[in-house]
């Protein structure tokens, strides 16, 4: 009997996820196996099935997780003491830079389309969809319909997917361009 090789370190739920992230972003999930993934951390697929029953159950996982990471953001966001239309400038704005900041986590998030993985997309952009929708709506003294509080999200969403898929930017980069973008939607919000 051989005893067990000696890792550098010892692999972790969060080593997995990150190296799944940026294979299923290069590659598309459905040309991503467990073994790739386990071969890219220089670790036996075994060792993955520990943390994780299947690709999918990783793949649920790590969603998971980057919607809580957005959730977070704008909670923290709502929580601080700022007037209602600064809130409101800073929910935008934070948006733009968590897609910008976590380009790899926002396209597993909102841009993979394989179908087999659909069913686990549903429920995490509700969700936060709906939580972004709750504050925009409250922020705006319930003045505004889900119609526009749509249409902001997705010009935020136009925003990011742009400056990720065609300029690979940094929201450092475009720091001008996201402020000036978030001004003009708060306008369009606040015609009166």
């Amino acid at each position: 009997m051989t005893p067990r090789k000696a890792v550098a370190q010892e692999l972790t739920r969060e080593m997995i996820m990150d190296v799944a992230r940026g294979l299923f972003r290069e590659r598309g999930y459905q040309n991503v196996s467990m073994r790739q993934i386990a071969q890219e951390l220089n670790y036996s697929h075994g060792a993955i099935y520990y943390h994780f029953k299947n690709k999918a159950d990783l793949f649920y996982a790590m969603v998971k997780l980057d919607f809580s990471l957005l959730d977070g953001i704008l909670e923290e966001i709502m929580s601080r003491q700022l007037d209602p239309k600064e809130k409101l400038r800073e929910v935008l704005l934070g948006f733009i830079q968590f897609g910008l900041t976590h380009q790899s986590h926002y396209e597993i998030m909102f841009l993979i389309k394989d179908k087999e993985v659909q069913n686990f997309m549903d429920d995490g952009p509700s969700a936060s969809y709906e939580k972004f929708a709750k504050a925009v709506h409250s922020l705006c003294g319930n003045k505004v319909t889900l119609q526009e509080i749509w249409s902001v999200f997705l010009s935020l969403h136009g925003f990011v997917t742009h400056y990720c898929r065609h300029c690979n930017q940094t929201f450092e980069d475009v720091r001008m361009m996201a402020e000036s973008h978030v001004s003009f939607l708060l306008k369009a919000l606040h015609r009166e």
